[in-house]
């Protein structure tokens, strides 16, 4: 490609005006072509980190990158610095790993950017410039009958995670999200969402409650939920019954989102109606625990743990909602989250 952009260069030197304006468009589509949509997966079965090439849905190659955790959790990757990082729920902090989008399946890789280990039971890492976050959703007083969880505020800088500080809920934690400034979360053991307004600006150790919370109506437990900005479109999972990890999971989808939950009160519903739902049978959802969405063709990407021991799902027709059939339906054992890189 780069013998043919070097071509295509000179061609546009040797013209005028419109015709450069043209072929500087030309090259910028041609590298966004270039770039594949990558699905992550991480999982609690080996702690090795599995992507999915979904640029074709028709054809999609599968690649498997052997890393030295045997659990982990939250997955993301940051395409401008080829950088892959993942929470290890073995390790007890955050890996990351540089250059590895070339490597073949099967390859060992080594972290590269290391962190101290603080954590108990990493769960989801949501990312807001050199800021990672990491929800931990063990029992911080030891007393079950308080819920409570940590958020670990990590930033990026000369190949390390450090951590600035820790943050205490009032609420179990599970997946959590950036939207701007302010953190998402979901409240687990419920059917709450949270948000933490200019959640960065809580810059010390701390016990802090969430700005707002509101019920998803139709949701009996959540777990993952994700954000596309594109769209305003927020996904959020309900694992339904912990003793049912094979069919009672379902996918929660609402559009305008900003919009629909900004009108509700704090402590108020956000109702089903508002939303569109897909649940049943055929759709595979048992303990859905994570999701990523592809706003440009509507798609929605699980990790899916529990039916038949573990799976990455994909649906490309979600519409009114309904007993779906995944368009994607690859087996992965103990997946536990998922991220889309585009």
């Amino acid at each position: 490609m780069r013998n043919l952009k070097s071509l295509r260069m000179l061609a546009c030197v040797a013209a005028v005006g419109l015709t450069v304006i043209s072929c500087d468009k030309d090259d910028d589509d041609e590298v966004a072509q270039s770039t594949p949509k990558k699905v992550y997966a991480s999982n609690n079965a080996d702690g090795n980190i599995t992507y999915y090439d979904v640029s074709d849905m028709s054809n999609v190659s599968t690649t498997t990158l052997i890393t030295t955790s045997v659990a982990a959790d939250g997955v993301y990757f940051d395409n401008d610095a080829d950088l892959l990082v993942q929470a290890s729920r073995s390790g007890l902090g955050l890996e990351g790993y540089t250059n590895t989008s070339i490597l073949p399946t099967g390859s060992s890789i080594s972290v590269n950017v290391v962190g101290s280990t603080d954590m108990t039971s990493p769960r989801e890492v949501a990312v807001n410039g050199n800021f990672f976050v990491v929800a931990d959703n063990s029992d911080v007083d030891g007393d079950p009958l308080t819920l409570d969880g940590r958020l670990f505020v990590y930033k990026r800088k000369s190949g390390q995670f450090e951590l600035r500080n820790t943050l205490t809920t009032d609420f179990k934690l599970w997946g959590i999200t950036f939207i701007g400034g302010d953190l998402y979360a979901v409240v687990d053991a419920d059917n709450e969402l949270a948000v933490f307004t200019n959640f960065l600006n809580n810059s010390s150790d701390a016990n802090i409650s969430a700005t707002k919370r509101v019920e998803i109506e139709g949701i009996t437990r959540t777990h993952g939920l994700t954000y596309d900005v594109s769209t305003g479109t927020m996904v959020m999972t309900d694992i339904g019954l912990a003793t049912n990890p094979q069919d009672d999971g379902a996918l929660h989808i609402i559009s305008d989102f900003m919009t629909k939950f900004n009108v509700v009160s704090n402590g108020g519903i956000l109702a089903l109606s508002q939303q569109v739902r897909v649940s049943g049978s055929n759709t595979l959802l048992g303990n859905p625990v994570d999701v990523a969405y592809d706003g440009s063709t509507q798609t929605v990407f699980v990790a899916e743990a529990g039916n038949s021991g573990g799976r990455v799902l994909a649906f490309s027709n979600i519409g009114t909602g309904g007993n779906l059939t995944p368009t994607l339906n690859n087996s992965l054992a103990s997946a536990s989250s998922v991220y889309l890189s585009k």
